[in-house]
């Protein structure tokens, strides 16, 4: 009995300890953790309040600017073509649409027989005035000599003066009745008042024309021109004479020039208007929607690394690394851009702007300017390190 009781209580020494010491592990391991996760709070919030991230100093730089637009293709100037008389038919239409004429190319004939029955009448009506002032002028002499010699009153002679005038007035009248003919059978021909391209044509063979009506219109000399679409803030950077890219999904591209800038923004789109003239034979027509890249010359701006710039709502934008070192998104117009550097409005010279880890930030997010902003940084960088 003794020894089993000694075993047993060899026994329940031996169990007893085993459990003794899983109790002690597992408060240590409480424990552990306990400290694990105040460390964890203690240390969340300096992660987050220093991220840290390489910037770029704002720089005024001088880069090639272009300025892109859209619009659409119109004439340089566009003539209407239409008949000074009336009520005749045309009997031929010698031009077509899309045509190109030359100025004093006959464009319309049209049935001239009665005005030259008339002519005829007129011209008559002419000679016969002539001779009848002849006469007059005969009589006024003879009568002048009569009177001189005491053979003839005043009165007989005043009737020979009279009737002499009255003949020449005649003859006047006569003379302008067939000049008046004459100018109407000109212009029962229709003819182009310049050269150019016949863009639309509205007359057939057979009709009777009515004056004044439209029957062709006319693109003079062919020139075409795109009416580029210019918000207000770029207008000021544009003058005649600058060159264009003009490039249309149906034709291709062609060069162009600034001809005028106008003067008038639109007061509910805020845009204006640079009319682009485009090279000849370029094979746009008149109508077509055609986008223009515009060379205007090296101006200078606030530059910035283009790898700084982020889209946010389809508008770009930098975060700014204030002097508290905090991060905030700035919207931006872009002026200029090449590969490496972006001019830009909405930024002052001197301003840091996040370059390495942007997209990782937040508004208002609270930084950590690094020493050091690898390989793509550009110089500027280092200096912001050091400031």
């Amino acid at each position: 009995m003794v020894v089993h009781q000694r075993i047993n209580k060899r026994g329940l020494r031996s169990t007893a300890l085993p459990v003794m010491l899983c109790i002690s592990a597992l408060g240590l391991s409480a424990c552990d953790h306990g400290g694990d996760k105040a460390k964890a709070k203690t240390s969340k919030p300096s992660q987050a309040a220093s991220q840290t991230v390489g910037v770029s100093v704002v720089s005024v730089q001088s880069l090639p600017r272009v300025i892109n637009a859209s619009g659409t293709v119109t004439p340089w100037e566009e003539v209407p073509v239409g008949a000074e008389t009336g009520g005749l038919t045309a009997v031929s239409v010698n031009a077509e649409e899309g045509q190109t004429v030359r100025q004093g190319q006959v464009l319309v004939a049209m049935n001239d027989t009665m005005l030259r029955a008339q002519l005829h009448q007129q011209e008559a009506a002419v000679a016969s005035a002539r001779a009848t002032l002849a006469e007059a002028q005969a009589a006024l002499g003879r009568s002048r000599e009569l009177q001189a010699k005491g053979y003839l009153s005043t009165a007989s002679l005043d009737t020979a003066t009279a009737r002499q005038q009255t003949a020449a007035a005649q003859l006047e009248a006569a003379d302008a009745s067939r000049n008046e003919t004459l100018a109407r059978l000109g212009q029962a021909v229709v003819r182009a008042p310049v050269s150019g391209l016949i863009s639309r044509r509205s007359v057939t063979k057979g009709q009777i024309i009515s004056p004044g009506v439209e029957l062709f219109r006319i693109v003079r000399d062919g020139r075409l021109e795109l009416d580029a679409e210019i918000p207000e803030a770029d207008l000021l950077a544009l003058r005649a004479g600058m060159p264009a890219t003009v490039t249309s999904d149906q034709v291709g591209q062609t060069t162009g020039t600034i001809r005028i800038v106008t003067s008038e923004v639109n007061t509910q789109t805020r845009v204006g208007l640079a009319r682009i003239s485009l090279a000849p034979g370029s094979g746009f027509r008149s109508g077509m929607f055609a986008r223009a890249q515009i060379a205007a010359g090296a101006q200078p701006a606030p530059t910035i690394p283009t790898a700084a710039i982020l889209y946010r709502q389809n508008q770009p934008g930098v975060f700014v690394v204030g002097a508290n070192n905090h991060a905030q998104f700035r919207r931006i117009d872009i002026l200029a851009r090449n590969a490496d550097r972006t001019a830009a409005n909405g930024l002052n010279p001197g301003e840091r702007v996040v370059v390495e880890g942007a997209g990782f930030l937040g508004d208002g997010d609270s930084v950590r300017v690094a020493a050091s902003s690898g390989k793509t940084a550009p110089p500027a960088v280092a200096v912001a390190a050091k400031r």
